[in-house]
């Protein structure tokens, strides 16, 4: 289990929850001194918190995964050593992670979809899920497969479209 938790990369996740910590607390501010506020749900945010843990943790395990594949975490590595660079977790068992993660970040996503739209399915409910779906790829994406945009410097872009734009 240890190699897992570290495969994780728990240290990154607190990057992630900022946005969403930001964006919740100013939906909690608009409550307008109401008890109940009006612009605010604690099973949203928590929701959005677990998503977006599964989507830095399926990012951390596609980049372990992507920059062994491809030769980039080898023994001239700088920096900490990977999971499966390390041999402490096989290529085929990074790729079940990936694709469990994939699996539960969309469940998540599409159960914070139907809470947020209280059950109604419209086009910006399908609009999200869209924008959902392109994080789950674009997770993936970032080492993995060909043409990964992590390696032709497109990983900044990438992270300020759905981190910055999406909070």
């Amino acid at each position: 289990m240890k190699p897992w938790i570290k495969a994780f990369r728990l240290r990154t996740l607190p990057l992630s929850f900022s946005n969403i910590l930001l964006g919740s607390a100013l939906a909690f501010s608009h409550s307008h001194g109401y008890f109940i506020p009006l612009f605010f749900s604690w099973s949203i945010l928590a929701l959005t918190l677990i998503t977006t843990l599964l989507l830095q943790i399926l990012s951390n395990l596609a980049n372990d995964y992507g920059d062994a594949k491809k030769g980039a975490d080898n023994e001239n590595r700088i920096g900490p050593e990977r999971a499966v660079q390390s041999g402490a977790i096989s290529l085929n068992a990074m790729k079940n992670a990936i694709i469990i993660f994939s699996v539960l970040s969309l469940i998540c996503g599409i159960a914070l979809l139907y809470f947020s739209f209280d059950g109604q399915l419209n086009w910006l409910f399908v609009g999200f899920l869209l924008l959902g779906i392109a994080a789950i790829a674009a997770a993936i994406k970032y080492t993995v497969g060909k043409g990964a945009y992590g390696y032709s410097g497109l990983g900044d872009l990438f992270v300020f479209i759905f981190l910055e734009l999406s909070a």
